[in-house]
């Protein structure tokens, strides 16, 4: 009798290389609960940041059936710009599916002061538009703030290098919080659309003051409902 696989969250990976330091996606120890990853090769940081994961929604379909034929009981994948793939994805799989950290935009958006809305730091301001904020239930016209695109983290993440500053690219996310809530006061809460910026969070949060949400701020809350322990 073949034993039951143990219950686990499947993330969809890029096809990267650079560092994955704690708090990152790609890496085991930011969960506290199993998390399995399954590596979908022709997607690029490039392609999918910057040609709109052009062509890959079959493959990330394929790649996801398998993660759920092998025991995952969920599925999320490592770049929030995959938003715009939610509802193909979630459609097509047989478990529930959460794309991008962009989910929580509609969760946030009621209980924040009147008069105040949600900001989102992201590693291309250029790219990511309202088709990627519709995809996954948001109204369009956010604030949107990127980091510079000449600075450690875009040029490290998009350019998939084998090694990373963490200092320089802190500094150039908390920067990129700080011009966000600069231009707009009515900034209540901060997302943070890369996958790659939970690690940077709490310096983004001591910045700005304001609550900062992230992949694994969606990916904790995503779990306790999949798999339920105990009474709790």
């Amino acid at each position: 009798m073949t034993d039951r696989p143990t219950a686990h969250l499947g993330i969809l990976m890029l096809a990267t290389r650079f560092p994955r330091p704690p708090g990152d996606i790609g890496n085991p120890s930011s969960f506290l609960f199993p998390v399995r990853y399954r590596r979908v090769d022709a997607a690029s940081p490039q392609r999918v940041v910057r040609e709109r994961a052009l062509g890959l929604l079959d493959a990330f379909i394929s790649a996801g059936k398998a993660m759920a034929g092998d025991g995952a009981v969920g599925i999320a994948t490592s770049c929030g710009f995959l938003a715009a793939f939610q509802r193909e994805l979630a459609a097509a799989l047989p478990v529930p599916v959460a794309t991008s950290s962009l989910l929580q935009i509609a969760w946030l958006l009621p209980l924040l002061p009147r008069g105040s809305t949600v900001g989102i730091v992201t590693i291309d301001a250029a790219s990511l538009d309202d088709e990627h904020l519709s995809g996954v239930g948001a109204p369009p016209g956010l604030p949107i703030e990127g980091v510079d695109a000449a600075g450690e983290f875009a040029t490290r993440i998009l350019g998939d290098a084998p090694t990373l500053d963490m200092a320089a690219a802190q500094d150039d996310v908390v920067a990129a919080a700080q011009r966000l809530v600069a231009r707009r006061p009515d900034v209540a809460a901060i997302l943070l659309e890369c996958t790659n910026m939970p690690p940077y969070a709490a310096a983004v949060q001591r910045a700005t003051g304001r609550p900062v949400y992230d992949v694994l701020t969606m990916l904790d809350w995503f779990w306790r409902g999949l798999q339920r322990q105990g009474n709790v």
